[in-house]
Formats: structure tokens, sequence, C-alpha cells
């Protein structure tokens, strides 16, 4: 009986092993797939942050040279600004602007304007013409004929004379 408990219990132990080394196999081979995951996953990381690092540094050196650009410019605008003619042209480019606010803004500014903006007109069409008194009085001094002092005469008179139509017909 002795001999026959042995192989029961040789049997038991060897059963037993087996089940214990199959969970051990198992568990083993479930730790190696994770950790190769966990590699990967590393892996990925890694690349992603190194894929993410260069495009900051090219974000970084695209806004530094777009910064310079920028500077440039400002500079540039700054520099043609200080021109006579650009200087003329910006203040032209603000009154026209600030007009056009005056007439949506303030009810009783188009008509006081609209008319001041005409005599304006005229008067200089007066100057143009050689008509302003200036040029009178230095004409009587000089004794100088009635000479036109711009040769363009002919047109500024059509202009006016299609300028005085379109108002009147407005």
């Amino acid at each position: 009986m002795t001999l026959q408990l042995n192989y029961t219990h040789a049997w038991a132990f060897g059963i037993g092993l087996f089940i214990g080394l199959a969970l051990l196999f198992s568990a083993l081979r479930s730790h190696w797939k994770t950790a190769r995951e966990l590699r990967r996953f590393k892996k990925m990381l890694n690349d992603k942050m190194d894929l993410e690092s260069k495009q900051q540094t090219d974000l970084t050196k695209d806004r530094d040279r777009l910064k310079g650009e920028n500077e440039n410019l400002r500079l540039q605008v700054a520099r043609l600004n200080d021109r006579q003619d650009n200087r003329a042209n910006r203040e032209l480019e603000i009154y026209a602007r600030a007009e056009k606010q005056m007439n949506i803004s303030a009810p009783g500014f188009a008509p006081a304007w609209e008319i001041a903006k005409a005599n304006a007109l005229s008067s200089l069409n007066e100057e143009e013409k050689g008509n302003s008194f200036p040029q009178r009085i230095f004409r009587k001094l000089v004794g100088g004929n009635n000479a036109v002092a711009l040769p363009a005469e002919a047109a500024s008179k059509a202009q006016s004379t299609n300028h005085t139509h379109a108002e009147s017909a407005a």
C-alpha cells in the first residue's frame, strides 16, 4: 500500500507540476506580450515626441523669420510714409475716411460739408485758371496779358461744366 500511495502522490504531484508550469508559461507569455507592447508604445511616443520637437523648431524658425520680415516691412512702411507725396496721400485718405464717417454719423454735417467742398472746388478751379486774387494783383503789377496760367483750360471748363450738371441733376 505504501507503494501504491507513492504512485498516487507522484501522479498528483506531476499533474500539479504540469498545471503550475502551464500557468507559469501562460503568465510569462502574457508578461512578454505586455513588455513587447510597452516597448512599442515607448518607441511610438519617442517618435511622436521627436516629430513634435522638429515641428516646434520649424515653427520657431518660421516665426522668427516672419518677425524679421514684419519688422522690415514696418520700417519700409514708416520710411515710405515719411516721403512728402505719400504723406499727402495718407492725409487725403484720412480726410476721405473722416468725411465718410461724418456723413454717416452727423445728420447736419453732410449738407454743410458738400457746400464747403463745392466752394473749395470752385476756388481751386479759379486758381488753376489764373483768376485768384494774388495772381490778379501780380498781373496788374507786371502788366501781363489775360493768358491762362494752365494750358488745359478747355479740359478744365468741360470738367467743371460736367461737374455742375451732375450736381444739379443729383
